[in-house]
Formats: C-alpha cells, sequence, structure tokens
C-alpha cells in the first residue's frame, strides 16, 4: 500500500500591526467565502419547503417499507392464510412471536393464538420472508405507542378484517416479503430445460411398440 503524502500548508502571517489586523478583518469581511455563504442562504429561502406540519402531515413511505406486522386473508374467500406451520415463530431471531395450535377434525392444524410481542420484536422481516403464504406480511404502521402492552401484540391487532378481504377493498400486498413482479424473469434454469422432447416420429414409433395384441385375434389364426 502506497504512503500518503501530506502536503504541508504554509503558515498563515500573523498580523502584528492594527493596520495589518484592518486589512484582515477587511479581508476576510469582503472576501469571496461571505458572498458564498450569503448566496446558498438567499436560494434556499425562496427554495420550496422541504419540512411538514407532523403529525397532520406525513411523508409517504416505502412499500416495502418494515414496521407492524399485518397478518393476511384470501380476497376471494376472506379466510386466514395462515397454516399455522410456525416457520415464522422458528426463524425469529428475538424470539418474539409465538403461535400455539392443535389439530381439528380435518387432521389440519386450527390456530388457538397467535402473538407478537412488539417490545421485543426488531422489525428485521425475516418472518415474511420465510412464510410460505404470504400470511403475514411487514406493514408501514410505526406509530405503536401506548401507555398499556394490551392496546397490541394481539392477533386482532394484525389480522385483516374479514369484510375487507371479501369485498377486495385492498389489492394483493405488495410490500416486504411479497413476490417480485419480475420473478418470473430473475428465475434460474433448471435441469427439466435442458431435457430433449422426443420426436413425432419417435413417439409414433414407440406408440406402435408398446400398443397391445388383440388375443382373440391370436386365437383365431391357431384354429385355422
Amino acid at each position: 500500500m502506497a504512503k500518503q503524502e501530506y502536503k504541508q500548508l504554509p503558515k498563515r502571517s500573523e498580523a502584528h500591526s492594527a493596520t495589518e489586523q484592518f486589512k484582515d478583518t477587511i479581508k476576510t469581511s469582503l472576501g469571496l467565502d461571505l458572498f458564498k455563504g450569503l448566496g446558498l442562504t438567499i436560494k434556499e429561502f425562496f427554495s420550496p419547503s422541504v419540512t411538514i406540519h407532523y403529525p397532520m402531515e406525513q411523508l409517504p413511505l416505502s412499500p416495502r417499507y418494515r414496521a407492524v406486522h399485518h397478518l393476511q386473508r384470501l380476497l376471494d374467500s376472506g379466510s386466514e392464510r395462515c397454516i399455522g406451520c410456525g416457520l415464522c415463530e422458528k426463524i425469529c431471531t428475538s424470539n418474539c412471536i409465538r403461535i400455539i395450535t392443535h389439530k381439528g377434525e380435518d387432521n389440519r392444524k386450527k390456530i388457538d393464538s397467535y402473538t407478537i410481542n412488539l417490545g421485543r420484536c426488531i422489525y428485521c422481516g425475516l418472518c415474511a420472508e420465510v412464510c410460505p403464504e404470504l400470511a403475514i406480511v411487514m406493514g408501514n404502521r410505526f406509530e405503536n405507542a401506548s401507555t398499556q402492552r394490551s392496546q397490541y401484540g394481539s392477533k386482532s391487532e394484525f389480522l385483516t378484517s374479514e369484510q375487507d378481504a371479501k369485498n377486495c377493498s385492498h389489492a394483493e400486498f405488495l410490500g416486504f416479503g411479497a413476490v417480485s413482479p419480475n420473478y418470473n424473469e430473475r428465475m434460474q434454469a433448471t435441469p427439466l430445460d435442458y431435457v430433449q422432447e422426443p420426436s413425432k416420429e419417435e413417439s409414433k414409433e414407440e406408440s406402435k411398440e408398446e400398443a397391445p395384441t388383440n388375443p382373440e385375434s391370436h386365437k383365431g389364426d391357431e384354429n385355422v
């Protein structure tokens, strides 16, 4: 690694007399640096405002913003997407998700309780990435301050209402954890893509060879 050569700036001559001090003051006050700063101040004074009146006004958030979770429903039937696999609970690094399930009459898992401890959650989004049914996603509600813990953390706080799902009042989720719009283009080739399909002539020959023979015709030949 090459050594960095530092350049030593010349020392500023100190003004000893009153005349030299006056000249330095005039040079510093009326120099270009002063006008540059004044020009920037005047430019920003007439430029549009970049601040907003929060909380009455809020800036739009990115669709992949990671905030308080949402539990999704199917848009056509309104049923819950969660199948109780427990992958979100296992992958959670902060151990804030807890699922209690039981087997129903159809031998499928039924969810008894689904809780998320927002006091421990670090909003990493791993639960949304690992979910195979897109049941848990990251929302954009970042204001979750409360004086009581019982006001948030239960399933009813995260689950989408059944009426909104059936009425299709909200579109399919496209935020963090959802399938990317260009997922078809990003898919890589698999070994099945290199398998050559048999030609029409080969398929006809194989069908003739595999065609079953009629046993009654053979019996007639033997009698003759």
